[in-house]
């Protein structure tokens, strides 16, 4: 009989890039083999003769004999077999056995017992996990760049864009993925994904496409759904969506209320939440922005957007709408299941999109098929390609109700869709990889090709929930007046608006026109919050030529109106009085510049105590009140902490000293994220490098 078994886990760990996950629990990945070390109660002379009666034995469950769970047993032998399931003797004497053990690279993951079967019913040896391998080249979440590994798997400090197309901000956000607990964490998410989605055949996991989906109905779309999403003016009894730092509070709240949804998240929480646990499980993983992104269009390629005659944002259209930006995920894989140029990166959108069938996720779609309107193929090719290449036609609701098309007006979607570059904190844009050039030939072949494609499914398919409709614009756009807005695209706190309109009149006849321009503040997903400026001129506008315009809009008027994300909406609207045919200019722009800076000393060294200092400059002409400072960094602090700093007088510079003692070597970063009573979710970031001990 076996007097103890010896799991390696340091050194199986290590070779496994799991040792970042646990020093404690034998965590593997599968097509990898792991060693073990048998010691025996009593000598074993016979050696070869003992080996053809001795069985390994894995199993997930306690019970093997359930329906919804894995057993497979195998023989040790002197020579195993990669492919599959088999263990080998390496070294041995009477006293001891090494053992070489293969999991085969199609195995399901999961949380496994090893057993041992003797002439005696089995001993248990101990336990270990199984996670997806993209070392393995058998795998199909094989990754061939060792730099992009260690990016989409091994990477846990995470950016993630927002702001607006012409004004990309970066947000940072620590995927946590290896912290503690979090790899049994995914596991229980899964599990109720699976039951969610009905799915409990434990086979099924050796599949990363059902991984992915299983995850992602958890995320926001079922009754057991890890997080709500926020709706403008509920911050009761929850965390405002952009307070949130990372993966590992979140997870470990809905784990600690027993499952309880966490209140609160948008598109961006969904997306790091499902990176952070699709990393632990070994799928590479990454976060993707799009920005001007048509939400809900159930396979619309047009989207309308409606405003009043004074240029006023109007909400006609609950669902549909087009968003500032959007962040989803990419995950690669294989797709067995598909045609080989289909694998690649895979788009999943965990935020919840309004289907025929109710509320659901996304994906996996490969982006592949996106670019090129292959809208048939699975999963929900056909959202993702109407989101980021539908046309968003501009509507004036009029005073009498009747809706008139507004020139100039149009926005094109799925605008600089980017992603953290690998190995390094700059921006990549990849829209490349969804969509050819705006116009090209190529461009065009794909759009009528999704056409047919969606023609041939409603004809073929009756029931189909999805519908891909296309109107084309009505009228043709007379070309007499034109209207240009221009204005800073990113404000710095505290910052004037300076906006610049010129009215052209092409035409060779006067032109009577009324000018409204105006200002409002915006969630990111275009619900408007509040009107913040507006002001009207009348002039008479001489042929062929052009009426040029200041205006200089106060911070003290927009500034205490400013959402989460920090975004304005300018506006321009011209009545041509002769003909009220109507026309449009509009431009998005956003607060940029955080006033929190951090400081790290030159030399920092592991377990060794030191300071880094954050500094607040209040950039108003006002105090910032009720001023909090929430600091976060893995590997330097233990938790996050909160540093309430009061009242911080107008224009000046306030300083915290931030004691720390790092427990990591490496590049470590320090977060700071600054609320008060006037400005919610400015975050700084700086990472530093920790030598070893």
């Amino acid at each position: 009989s076996i007097q103890k078994c010896h799991l390696m886990i340091p050194e199986n760990n290590k070779t496994h890039h799991t040792e970042e996950i646990s020093t404690e629990k034998l965590i593997v990945r599968r097509g990898q083999p792991f060693t073990i070390t048998l010691s025996f109660s009593a000598p074993v002379h016979n050696y070869l003769q003992q080996m053809k009666k001795t069985f390994l034995i894995v199993q997930t469950g306690p019970h093997s004999s359930e329906p919804d769970e894995i057993q497979v047993e195998f023989p040790i032998s002197s020579l195993g077999d990669q492919k599959q399931w088999s263990a080998a003797v390496e070294e041995q004497d009477p006293n001891f056995w090494t053992l070489c053990v293969n999991t085969p690279a199609t195995a399901p993951i999961g949380q496994y017992t090893l057993l041992l079967r003797a002439s005696k019913s089995p001993q248990f040896l101990g336990s270990f996990t199984l996670l997806f391998n993209p070392w393995c080249r058998d795998d199909e979440v094989f990754l061939a760049n060792e730099v992009q590994r260690q990016e989409y798997i091994l990477n846990q400090d995470g950016i993630i864009y927002q702001g607006t197309e012409n004004a990309i901000l970066a947000q940072p956000w620590d995927f946590s993925q290896f912290e503690e607990n979090m790899v049994d964490i995914c596991f229980i998410l899964l599990a109720l994904g699976e039951h969610f989605q009905r799915e409990k055949d434990p086979a099924l996991r050796k599949n990363p496409v059902h991984v992915c989906r299983a995850v992602a109905a958890m995320l926001n779309c079922n009754e057991f759904r890890n997080l709500t999403e926020y709706d403008p003016g509920q911050h009761y009894n929850g965390t405002p969506p952009s307070n949130w730092l990372g993966s590992s509070p979140i997870l470990q709240q809905w784990i600690a209320s027993k499952f309880q949804p966490v209140h609160y998240g948008r598109c961006w929480v969904f997306a790091a939440v499902l990176c952070s646990v699709l990393r632990c499980l070994g799928i590479p993983t990454r976060v993707v922005t799009g920005f001007t992104w048509a939400h809900n269009t159930k396979s619309s390629l047009s989207v309308d957007e409606y405003y009043d005659e004074d240029g006023t944002l109007l909400t006609q259209d609950k669902s549909a709408r087009v968003w500032t930006f959007h962040v989803w995920n990419e995950c690669w894989m294989a797709r067995t299941d598909l045609l080989p140029e289909y694998s690649g990166w895979q788009a999943l959108d965990a935020t919840c999109q309004e289907k025929g069938k109710g509320l659901s996720f996304c994906g996996p779609a490969p982006v592949h098929a996106i670019k090129e309107g292959d809208t048939q193929v699975d999963y929900d090719v056909c959202y993702f390609f109407a989101a980021i290449n539908a046309k968003c036609h501009v509507w004036i609701h009029k005073a009498d109700d009747t809706l008139k098309p507004a020139f100039g007006g149009t926005k094109y979607t799925g605008n600089n869709i980017s992603t953290k570059g690998v190995g390094s904190e700059r921006c990549e844009d990849i829209t490349q990889n969804y969509k050819y050039p705006e116009g090209s030939r190529q461009e065009k072949r794909v759009l009528d090709k999704a056409y047919r494609n969606m023609k041939e499914l409603e004809t073929t398919s009756s029931s189909s929930s999805t519908q891909f409709i296309f109107i084309p614009t009505a009228q043709e756009e007379p070309v007499n007046l034109f209207i240009q807005l221009q204005s800073s695209s990113s404000l710095q706190l505290g910052q004037d608006i300076t906006l610049s309109i010129q009215v052209f009149n092409h035409s060779d006849i006067e032109k009577a026109t009324h000018l409204v321009v105006g200002i409002q503040a915006l969630h990111y997903n275009g619900v408007p919050i509040a009107q913040v400026w507006k002001e009207e001129f009348h002039f008479n506008l001489q042929s062929n030529s052009v009426n040029n315009l200041q205006v200089s809009v106060p911070y003290t008027w927009f500034g205490k109106e400013l959402g989460e994300n920090h975004l304005l909406r300018l506006t321009a609207v011209l009545k041509d009085e002769d003909s009220s045919y109507v026309y449009l200019a509009q431009e998005e722009i956003s607060i940029c510049e955080s006033p929190v800076t951090i400081e790290f000393p030159e030399n920092i060294v592991q377990y060794e105590p030191s300071i880094a200092k954050i500094s607040l400059q209040n950039p108003l002409m006002e105090p910032l009140e009720q001023c909090v400072i929430a600091v976060a960094g893995r590997g330097l602090i233990h938790r996050q902490r909160n540093y309430r700093l009061g009242s911080v007088q107008a224009k000046s510079t306030q300083e915290l000293q931030i004691p720390f003692t790092p427990t990591r070597a490496g590049p470590r970063r320090l977060t700071a994220r600054l609320t008060c009573l006037q400005l919610q979710n400015l975050k700084s970031y700086r990472t530093t490098t920790i030598a070893a001990a």
